[in-house]
């Protein structure tokens, strides 16, 4: 039977009066995640919220044996912000981002959409296993293609999908075996911006538990400003 160890933890940071981030921590469904409101709109914590709340009411609906439809899952949860934010903000809407996975046998399967991030550190090396849903990175996918992709510097990190939005998001879904040792960390871009993928890399192999690791990311991201709520779901392995 699988044995996880996991730890969660959020900060408003240094310069933001709300927190927007929310995470996802049960242990009992295996269920791992952070929803992120989308900065420069109102009702990003509604909206993030909203995400948050979809996700784990649709896992407590499902036996645990049975394997969870993930795009369906995020869809209920791009409808589920898009009729809050029709209360909350009828003029704009609100806007989430949404990272979560759950652990199906010996296997973790993630649905992704926006900027929010899970990392697996697996044989002592980092591997990102979301990509941006970036207009930077829509933009170097299009230039793979051979098609000409301009933007702004200040358009960059603009999204080009999350929840809420007059589209359905098309979530990025993928799936990772589980051995012992490894460790698995889901952050919102208030961790990703303060902190390298190098310097995260080397805090997860740090010899210590999820706690001590999670409150190093985060402390660590505080110290450089704080300009973000910054928020992490941090899991390890332990038998498989």
């Amino acid at each position: 039977m699988i044995q996880i160890r996991a730890a969660a933890l959020t900060d408003i940071g240094r310069v933001r009066k709300q927190n927007e981030d929310r995470f996802m921590l049960d242990e009992e469904r295996l269920v791992f995640g952070v929803a992120d409101g989308v900065g420069g709109m109102p009702g990003g914590a509604e909206a993030a919220q909203a995400a948050h709340d979809f996700v784990l009411d649709a896992f407590r609906e499902l036996a645990p044996e049975v394997e969870p439809d993930l795009p369906a899952i995020v869809l209920g949860a791009n409808r589920a912000v898009a009729e809050k934010g029709a209360s909350v903000s009828p003029a704009t809407g609100i806007a989430s981002t949404l990272t979560f996975g759950c652990a199906r046998g010996a296997r973790l399967i993630i649905a992704h959409v926006g900027d929010s991030r899970c990392y697996g550190l697996q044989g002592g090396r980092l591997v990102r296993l979301t990509q941006d849903h970036s207009v930077e990175n829509e933009a170097s996918r299009l230039r793979g293609l051979g098609e000409i992709a301009h933007y702004s510097p200040l358009e960059a990190r603009a999204l080009t999908q999350w929840l809420g939005g007059p589209e359905s998001p098309r979530p990025d879904c993928s799936s990772v075996p589980l051995n012992a040792g490894d460790s698995f960390l889901f952050c919102t871009d208030g961790v990703t911006v303060a902190l390298s993928d190098r310097e995260i890399g080397w805090i997860l192999g740090l010899p210590h538990g999820p706690d001590y690791q999670l409150q190093s990311l985060i402390g660590l991201a505080r110290s450089r400003g704080g300009l973000d709520n910054a928020t992490g779901v941090l899991l390890r392995v332990d038998k498989v």
